[in-house]
């Protein structure tokens, strides 16, 4: 599955599907000092009653300054420190244990983020892509827009890797920022 992301702002952005459908909106609001971002999936009316589609919000994260960030799922709060445990020496990697029963592992690289199983065969089950910019036209290639590439394998939880590339993609986002500024953050 191929979802196109509207901005590389993902904590403010809407997924869509390969034939332009709408599946998931991020929307993060700054209120005094807090920031929450709301995770919003498509959902169809089957009946044709109201003749319209809506979303409805399978998570929300609440960001911190200092201390962890907190996951709004399915009605319970979850601590980033303990459900997105960092590990690896420089903290760019993010695990994480699935509804299916499976560990599963974000690697944040320099550009892009990869999310794996986190088993012997590391496995790749979803990848970011980041925009390419079209000044490139004259080598022939064109412009691209950012995408999240997501494998069958993962479907079944498609809110969770939604949500949780949200949280690793915006840190990952940071680094690079902090990075270009010559300076170091965790």
């Amino acid at each position: 599955m191929l979802l196109t992301l509207s901005s590389e702002n993902v904590r403010n952005t809407t997924f869509t599907s390969d034939t332009g459908q709408p599946l998931y909106v991020c929307s993060t609001p700054f209120f005094f000092g807090r920031w929450t971002t709301k995770i919003r999936k498509y959902v169809s009316d089957d009946f044709q009653l109201e003749m319209k589609d809506r979303f409805e919000v399978v998570g929300k994260i609440g960001w911190s300054v200092f201390g962890s960030a907190v996951f709004r799922i399915g009605g319970k709060d979850l601590r980033s420190d303990s459900f997105l445990r960092r590990h690896g020496i420089t903290g760019r990697k993010r695990t994480f244990k699935g509804p299916d029963g499976r560990r599963y592992r974000w690697d944040m690289h320099r550009r892009v983020v990869v999310l794996s199983l986190d088993d012997p065969s590391r496995r790749e089950v979803a990848r970011y892509r980041r925009a390419t910019s079209g000044s490139f036209n004259i080598l022939g290639m064109e412009s691209t827009k950012a995408c999240l590439e997501v494998s069958r394998e993962v479907e079944h939880m498609l809110d969770l890797v939604i949500l949780t590339f949200t949280y690793v993609e915006k840190l990952r986002m940071d680094r690079e920022w902090w990075e270009k500024r010559g300076r170091k953050r965790r």
